[in-house]
This record gives C-alpha cells, structure tokens and sequence, in this order.
C-alpha cells in the first residue's frame, strides 16, 4: 500500500537513531500534503515539502491556537507545551506578538551572544575536564550537551542552575506525548508555575541582571512591558526551550560528526568550518521531535490540496530539510554547504527566538572538543545509540563517546 493510501501514525516510528525514516521522500515525492494519525488518536495532516512548510510557518492564517474545540489533540491528554493554556498567554501574532518578540529579542542578539561566549567557553572547558577526570567512556550528552545550555539559560533568567534537574523534569512532562499520565503532567506544570511564579516575586523585590528583572523594569502593559503572567510564562517558555532543544542537539551533532568520521577530521584540519557544520548539522537533523503543529482558522490551498477551517497541520521541518528540490544533494553531509536556508528554527514571525544562543552554544561545543578532544570517537556503533521516546522534542538518550 502506498503512502497516500495509509493513515500514516505519527510521530512516524523509526529505529536508527540518525537516520531519516524512509517514508519521508516518499511522502514529499507522492503525498506532500499526507493525513496522518497523532498519539491522542486523533487526525492531522503533515507537510514534509521544503516549499510547504517554509510557507505554511510564514502563513498568518495557520495559528499556534491548538487549544480550539476542533483541533487536534497531540497527547491523549490534550495537555503539553503545544496546547496547555499557557501557550495562549503570549500573544499569538499581530502587533502584540511582534511587541513580545522585542522586548524578549533584545536578549537574543549577535551583540550580547558575542558577549556570552567567553564564559560559555570557559563552562565547555570546564564540563569536558570533569568529563575526562572520571574517564572514559563517557556520556557526552550528560556530562556536556545537557549541563552547557542549562547552565546558560539559567544565567540569562537568574535561576539557580543548582535547581536544573527539577527544570529539566518539567520541561519533559511540558513537552510529552506519551510518556507521562495525565496526572503527572498536571502536578509537574503547577509546581513548575508556582517556582516561576515565586521567582517573579523575588525579582520584583530584588531585581538582578537578567531577562526576567529586565523585562519587568519595563514597567506594566499600559508603559508598554507584559503582564505578570506573560512575563511568567516567558520564564517557563525560555526554560524549556532554552536547554532541551539544544542540549539534545549538541549530542547529534557530535554523533553525526563522528559517524563518519571522515567529517570529524576534517574539521580538525579546518576548524574554520566549524560555523557551516553547525548549519549542517542542524538541516541534517532527521531526530528533532514533532515538527510544529499549525491550526488552520479558514479554508486555505496548499500544494494544490484544499484544506479546510479547523485543520491542524504538522509541519516537519526535518523532512524538508532533505527536499532535493531545496538542497543539492540533501541526503548528504557537506560541511561547506553555503547558504543553507534550513528550516530548523522555523521561518516567518514565529521562528526561533534563541537561534543565535544555540547557534553560538553549537559552534562553542564543537571548537573546544575539537581543540581538547582531538581523538574523540563513538564508543559504540552507531547501530547502538538509541532515540529520546515519548516527547516532543527529539535526541539521544545517550551519547557513550571515548577518547
């Protein structure tokens, strides 16, 4: 049976940890604008063409608003990061969310990550040292991918980075589909608003220098600053944000890097490749979780389908990351690709606030690894390594590495 006559079940099942499944050429060559069935049961439909989603995301018409009666349900429980109602407390587009974007943007600018990436070197170094004391093999996802962006986005909210095992539970019932009840996922999400409420308190008594004292200095929505809750919410946003997605990414970057490892010396005798590997990296992603769900509020055609008022639309980013139509020779890593226009952190006005953070965070890995960890390998086969199940985002459980 082919792909357009199959309700396809998504996130669609797939065993190699960094290899794309082989439904997505067929869906982007056959069945562009494919229905598929979401873990709650019920039905979406998935883009995976590079010209779609790009379009799609750039689309004002296809909302973030998933908590509508007639949208799909990602999670049988219908709650997580995508569709809770703390999702509908950033403004969702127009003039405010463009406000939004501003003041929170102005953490986020090449200006201040150059600031940064003396201190998140000195961290790198820090982490891979400790790394190396207890000796190898180790699991650079623990030692190194998780810690590095939580200790940064810790810094920039002024929370304490000692409190990041429990950010990092949250973050993960935020982000379930189908690993966690009901039940724990609601515990987690008022303990976690509660913390970030508390925190907020503290702030506004003794400000510090960070985003969340910055932002409330602004002063009350009529002098144009946020909401209490806004600025609650973007807390919790950043937090989850801030680390999961690039903590999982620093350990597929690695791992694609030393899959073959003729891309890992390479770099060693180039290093100045390393900004359009992190690039690279990021289009090659075929493990980055969910995509992003779109809910459609009036008729609209894409790709020659027309699709109904209340359709949610997955779009894969991933999978169009690899449309040959966008990328010469897509299926394969080349470190020099230039420009390479992914689709990783989104497009149009909703795409990723903090490209810049993970992007310097990305290049600052690679550059002290490569600098202190020249003999750097997989410490087992790629065959081994095995896939983050059950949330949202995508990544390795573990990233076992030797040198």
């Amino acid at each position: 049976m082919s792909v357009n006559e199959q309700v396809l079940s998504y996130p669609i099942p797939n065993d190699a940890a960094l290899d794309p499944p082989a439904e997505w050429a067929e869906l982007r060559s056959q069945c562009p604008v494919a229905h598929v069935k979401l873990p709650s049961g019920d039905q979406a439909t998935l883009l995976t063409r590079y010209a779609d989603v790009k379009e799609v995301l750039a689309d004002p018409r296809f909302t973030r608003q998933l908590t509508a009666p007639d949208a799909a349900r990602l999670s049988a429980d219908g709650g997580g990061v995508f569709s809770s109602e703390f999702a509908q407390i950033i403004p969702d587009g127009g003039d405010e969310h463009q406000h939004w974007r501003r003041l929170v943007g102005k953490w986020f600018t090449a200006k201040r990550m150059a600031a940064l990436r003396p201190a998140m070197t000195q961290m790198a170094e820090k982490l891979i040292d400790d790394m190396v004391e207890r000796g190898a093999p180790g699991d650079l996802k623990a030692a190194l991918g998780f810690p590095l962006p939580v200790y940064v986005i810790c810094d920039m909210l002024g929370v304490p980075a000692a409190d990041r095992d429990r950010f990092s539970y949250w973050s993960d019932t935020l982000l379930n589909l189908t690993r966690y009840t009901q039940a724990e996922t609601e515990a987690s999400q008022t303990e976690f608003f509660q913390y970030m409420s508390d925190h907020i308190t503290a702030k506004r008594a003794e400000p510090g220098e960070d985003l969340l004292s910055e932002l409330i200095a602004v002063g009350e929505p009529e002098d144009g600053g946020l909401s209490n809750i806004q600025i609650l919410v973007t807390g919790m946003g950043l937090l989850v944000a801030g680390h999961e997605t690039t903590a999982n990414m620093i350990g597929k970057m690695v791992s694609m890097l030393l899959a073959d490892r003729a891309h890992w010396e390479r770099l060693l005798a180039d290093p100045s490749l390393i900004r359009t590997t992190v690039e690279e990296s990021l289009r090659m992603d075929a493990n980055s979780g969910f995509g992003l769900p779109r809910y459609l509020r009036e008729e609209t055609e894409v790709s020659g389908t027309v699709l109904p008022r209340g359709t949610t639309v997955v779009c894969s980013m991933a999978a169009a990351n690899r449309d040959e139509s966008a990328f010469e020779a897509a299926a394969e890593m080349d470190l020099t690709r230039s420009p390479n226009p992914h689709l990783a952190f989104g497009a149009g006005a909703h795409s990723c606030l903090g490209q810049a953070l993970a992007r310097t965070e990305l290049q600052v890995v690679l550059e002290v690894l490569l600098r202190k960890l020249p003999t750097l390998e997989l410490a087992v086969p790629v065959a081994e390594l095995e896939r983050v199940e059950g949330l949202a985002v995508g990544g390795l459980s573990t990233v076992p590495v030797r040198w």
